[in-house]
């Protein structure tokens, strides 16, 4: 008999910024093989648009909304968690900031603090707490969302690039010491993709068009094809995979053109 090892039925899964981009495909992917998706993001109409639409394809959806960027909203969301479901197997921190665009000399204070709040304060107590929920349950997964730019820095994204090489070094630390619990921590690292979040450089058709030309695969990616790689990275298909970055980036890095 067949197993499939991508079976995610009976699974909780919590994804922030989940309402649009690569979190609400991952939320998608996520429900379309069995979880229960809890989709969060900053603002609850976004969040229910998402939940809804899962449920009207039959899957099963729920929403609560967080700013990871904010330490008493990570509590509530938990709170939550703990008092409708008892337990939370899939952990997705998708949700980020990056809101200069700009030379880094010229990085004021609030660019600064905003991003490096949610991109790693942000992940780091939403996968401590979500973790300390896992231990307690026997084991878990946790997926990061970082970036190529955490390996080569963006041109003009100096404060995001250098969180997202925090988050790499963070989802390395947390596979370390959370393995012994049956938590595996993995992470993403998408390249160039057309999302809202990514629309100053999407958005620029010299931007866009140069950037597309050292891509091997000659063109950005869509949100959807970036969810596949963290249904593997959740699902028991991936049972030994901890600690790893996996690169969807159309062969960029591999490149050496980034």
């Amino acid at each position: 008999m067949k197993n499939d090892h991508f079976d995610l039925s009976g699974k909780v899964a919590l994804v922030t910024g989940a309402s649009r981009g690569i979190g609400e495909s991952i939320a998608n992917i996520l429900a379309a093989y069995g979880a229960h998706v809890i989709v969060s993001s900053r603002k609850a109409d976004g969040c229910a648009k998402v939940a809804e639409a899962i449920q009207a394809e039959g899957g099963k959806a729920s929403y609560f909304p967080c700013h990871v960027g904010e330490m008493e909203q990570i509590e509530a969301v938990y709170e939550h968690i703990r008092n409708e479901y008892g337990r939370l197997d899939i952990l997705v921190n998708n949700a980020a900031a990056n809101p200069y665009f700009g030379h880094i000399l010229d990085t004021d204070l609030g660019a600064y603090q905003k991003t490096v709040d949610v991109n790693l304060r942000g992940y780091f107590f939403m996968s401590a707490e979500g973790g300390k929920m896992m231990r307690d349950q026997g084991g878990g997964r946790i997926v990061n969302t970082a970036s190529i730019n955490g390996v080569v820095p963006g041109n003009m994204q100096g404060i995001y690039s250098i969180t997202k090489a925090g988050v790499i070094s963070m989802t390395k630390a947390f596979a370390k010491e959370c393995g012994q619990y049956g938590i595996r921590v993995n992470a993403l690292l998408p390249g160039l993709t057309d999302t809202k979040f990514a629309s100053a450089l999407t958005s620029n058709d010299q931007i866009r068009s140069a950037a597309e030309k050292q891509i091997p695969l000659g063109r950005m990616a869509q949100p959807d094809e970036m969810a596949g790689a963290v249904l593997y990275m959740v699902s028991d298909a991936a049972s030994y995979t901890n600690g790893a970055c996996l690169t969807v980036d159309g062969g960029l890095l591999s490149s050496g053109l980034a």
